[in-house]
């Protein structure tokens, strides 16, 4: 539950934050008309985003419990820890330019004067969001019990949203830095427990030998399979009887990027200043 609600509250709340500043911008240069092509396009990729999201899951439902869901849910891991990693550095380089780039964006839109720029400038910002909260979960959705997941989800998007309407709506302001940047630490180690499941799919495919010796086991302190040990494994990789290869390549991931994430988020602090 904690890991869709943390993907679904970040996702959500990027989500709205675009759609406010693009009808802000349009609101400001008295394009109000425009306005239902942001909407054409928002639903648009949410439709996608779900329709896309469900059939995905519903195929590889068919296989669960079998080798080949295994093998298509370590892939899923491993990119889904990818993309997690990139995006997070990506937002924390962009987002100072964020709205600036939306607001040249729809401009440009504006001057062609075509239907359909708007909606497909929005389409694809909204849709990449989509796109990514469908990995995310389909990364995770094997490991976690399926209402756990929905509460999750409703509950991360409501935050999310009630968020970012106290910050447009409202007026209320918040530090957008120290939020994104303890939202970065927090995605960081859940992709590190992404990475440590992917190698350990991988350990019990055959398809990773050494480092397999397990450390301890722990089970009967907390299990894998109960409540809160679910939780754990699916947003901090807690494993139960882990591996010295998950074990390490959690710590070495972790430790790095977290590095270079905080390092970066000093320097863009300092030229910021300069």
């Amino acid at each position: 539950m904690l890991g869709s609600f943390l993907i679904f509250f970040r996702e959500s709340l990027e989500a709205s934050m675009i759609v406010s500043i693009m009808l802000a911008y349009l609101k400001q240069v008295g394009r109000r008309d425009r306005f239902r092509d942001v909407w054409i396009g928002v639903w648009g990729a949410l439709g996608v985003a779900a329709i896309g999201g469900y059939v995905i899951f519903a195929t590889i439902r068919h296989y669960d419990g079998t080798a080949l869901q295994t093998e298509i849910e370590s892939f899923t891991y491993f990119v889904a820890a990818g993309i997690l990693t990139y995006m997070t550095v990506w937002m924390n380089r962009q987002s100072r330019q964020l709205k600036s780039d939306l607001h040249e964006r729809l401009a440009t839109a504006i001057q062609r004067e075509t239907v359909w720029t708007i909606a497909l400038v929005a389409f694809v910002t909204v849709g990449r969001e989509g796109l990514e909260t469908v990995v995310f979960m389909i990364a995770i959705a094997f490991k976690s019990s399926p209402l756990f997941l929905t509460i999750g989800a409703i509950i991360g998007t409501c935050a999310g949203l009630f968020l970012s309407y106290l910050i447009y709506v409202t007026g209320k302001r918040i530090n957008l830095g120290t939020f994104f940047n303890t939202m970065g630490t927090l995605l960081m180690l859940f992709a590190a427990g992404l990475l440590a499941n992917g190698i350990e799919d991988w350990q019990q495919l055959g398809w990773i030998r050494f480092g397999a010796h397990p450390l301890w086991n722990s089970s009967r302190l907390l299990n894998e399979n109960t409540t809160l040990g679910d939780i754990l494994h699916s947003f901090f990789g807690y494993a139960d009887n882990p591996t010295a290869l998950q074990l390490g390549s959690y710590v070495v991931y972790l430790t790095l990027m977290l590095w270079l994430f905080w390092r970066g988020n000093r320097r863009s602090s300092a030229e910021h200043r300069a």
